[in-house]
């Protein structure tokens, strides 16, 4: 079923990527067309989040890799690293939307208005049907996030557009363009540090944002039999998949197999935690992991 996914995320990924690129050269072709700065500036908006769509593609690909002797978790971490470069590219779009459209606010060039209603209508439609084919599972899948945030950015960049043309159309304001270009903008960069800070974190090991430590901790802790916990890492090794290591003070270990088993199970229910490693102690002095080589000891 884990493999399904993956086929059926790299399958979704490449469509999504094969569509925007189709329509960027279109956008593109109509912008020259027109010789509509616009279109033209949207254009290359595309295809920077046809970039963004193809690192997210490539990332769903190598997390298909099985592990080897090498890299003993596979690939899977590709698709922590993808939606950190993807945040980059958003936010450096953004910024080079904001800047496009203060400098035209000196002198906003006359556009025709309905070629760029006409071709934003379709890049709503093609961004908000790209984002149902990466709708499934993006609220944990931070690689999917990333690519579904980027096409509902796009479709508001799209909507803005239509918003645009529609004010140029038929009040002649051609400063619209540009003021919505800067607020859309801004929308961009503020979705785009949320996921760059979110994917620094995911990149840099540090405890997924759906999981409390303590409580986990405190769920160890009491456990039969435990007397202390030290040691404890939670990090997320790839898209749904959430790695623990921790060491259990456990003296009477009889039922060494059973209590793991148990412990394991419960982990991955209570807290998603589907990779965990328990190493159990039987004293309390751990002298054996306190060395310079782990600073982390305590």
């Amino acid at each position: 079923m884990h493999a399904h996914d993956h086929h059926q995320g790299t399958r979704a990924f490449a469509a999504v990527t094969l569509i925007n690129l189709a329509f960027t050269v279109i956008e593109a072709g109509y912008g020259f067309a027109t010789n509509s700065l616009a279109l033209l500036s949207d254009a290359l908006h595309n295809l920077g989040d046809v970039l963004g769509l193809g690192l997210a593609w490539g990332a769903a690909v190598l997390a298909r890799r099985m592990p080897t002797d090498r890299h003993t978790y596979g690939w899977r971490r590709a698709t922590l690293l993808s939606p950190l470069a993807n945040a980059v590219l958003l936010v450096a779009f953004s910024g080079a939307l904001a800047w496009e459209a203060i400098r035209r606010f000196n002198a906003p060039p006359e556009i025709p208005a309905w070629p760029v209603i006409l071709v934003a209508l379709l890049g709503i439609a093609v961004n908000l049907g790209s984002a149902w084919f990466v709708r499934d599972g993006h609220d944990h899948d931070l690689n999917r996030r990333g690519a579904f945030l980027h096409l509902m950015a796009d479709a508001g960049v799209s909507l803005a557009a239509v918003l645009a043309g529609t004010g140029m159309l038929w009040l002649g304001w051609a400063w619209l363009d540009p003021m919505i270009a800067l607020l859309i903008g801004l929308v961009v960069a503020a979705s785009a540090f949320g996921l760059l800070r979110e994917s620094f974190n995911a990149a840099m090991d540090a405890v997924p944002r759906s999981i409390d430590q303590e409580a986990v901790r405190g769920f160890l802790a009491g456990q039969p039999g435990v007397r202390a916990v030290h040691h404890l890492h939670i990090w997320s090794l790839g898209a749904g998949e959430i790695a623990m290591t921790a060491h259990l003070v456990r003296p009477d270990a009889r039922d060494h197999d059973a209590f793991i088993d148990r412990v394991n199970l419960a982990l991955d229910q209570r807290f998603g935690i589907n990779h965990p490693t328990l190493q159990i102690e039987h004293g309390t002095a751990c002298e054996h992991d306190r060395h310079d080589r782990a600073p982390h000891g305590h």
